[in-house]
């Protein structure tokens, strides 16, 4: 298999991932800037955006006038994050979210209306976040000072994860699959710090995919901590291109 990277309205910089090929090499990297976006993905394609929560502008928009861009549920989340790091990188990647989705949908960001589908766990409406009407399918993951976005036409979702520190190796790995334990246990530490950041951004891409989030635990499924994750019947999981430090992975829905 190959990967392939489309030239879209004439902009070489903005690139989609094709399934099922390769998908490990492009990442669209948003930046203070106005972005050049294009067409949405459509069919199996997925396009992949990352973004440093750090920058004081995203995506043309300073971020000291986010807020008015924000709905009243994220104006509110925001609200209540006490730390200036937390508050600035909730900010960044939603403002960053808003600006993808506008450009995809062609709307402002502030007119990009956003809602919560039912979790498959017990029906109530906190599962995935969704654009209204749907026709683009969204998963947003930040972790330290980086943020990770993809837009597919299918169920879609995305994880990034710093790596650990062996603390948290150890507090963590036991709540895996007994394979995946056994797996990351046969590693020297700093493999198993890394490994685990890789297995932790499979499968939280697949359970955000799924809609279910953390809610039934990261035992089941079996998607390994190898170099290449295995695939979950119904998904395709790839891993992605990340900064040292970090692992991310996405995971998309497809029809068999």
């Amino acid at each position: 298999m190959r990967w392939k990277a489309e030239r879209i309205n004439g902009n070489p910089h903005v690139n989609r991932l094709v399934y099922p090929r390769r998908v490990t090499e492009y990442v669209n990297q948003l930046s203070g800037a106005t972005p050049l976006i294009g067409a949405p993905p459509a069919g199996v394609e997925v396009a992949v955006w990352s973004l440093d929560t750090t920058l004081a502008a995203v995506g043309g928009f300073r971020l000291d006038d986010a807020l008015p861009v924000l709905d009243a549920a994220e104006r509110e989340r925001a609200g209540r994050l006490v730390r200036p790091g937390d508050r600035q990188r909730y900010l960044a990647s939603h403002l960053g979210l808003r600006v993808l989705l506008g450009g995809y949908l062609g709307l402002a960001p502030e007119e990009v209306a956003l809602t919560r589908e039912d979790c498959p766990c017990c029906g109530a409406p906190h599962g995935r976040p969704a654009v209204v009407g749907g026709g683009l399918h969204f998963s947003l993951s930040h972790s330290g000072d980086l943020a990770y976005f993809a837009f597919a036409a299918v169920t879609v979702g995305i994880d990034v994860e710093a790596v650990p520190d062996a603390a948290a190796v150890a507090d963590v790995m036991t709540s895996l699959h007994p394979a995946e334990t056994a797996e990351l246990a046969a590693l020297p530490g700093e493999e198993r710090r890394v490994a685990l950041a890789r297995v932790w951004s499979r499968k939280e891409a697949y359970l955000k995919g799924t809609g279910a989030g953390l809610a039934l635990g990261l035992a089941d499924p079996y998607i390994g901590a190898g170099p290449a994750p295995a695939q979950v019947p119904g998904w395709l999981l790839r891993d992605l291109a990340s900064p040292p430090g970090y692992a991310a992975a996405l995971a998309l829905a497809v029809r068999h």
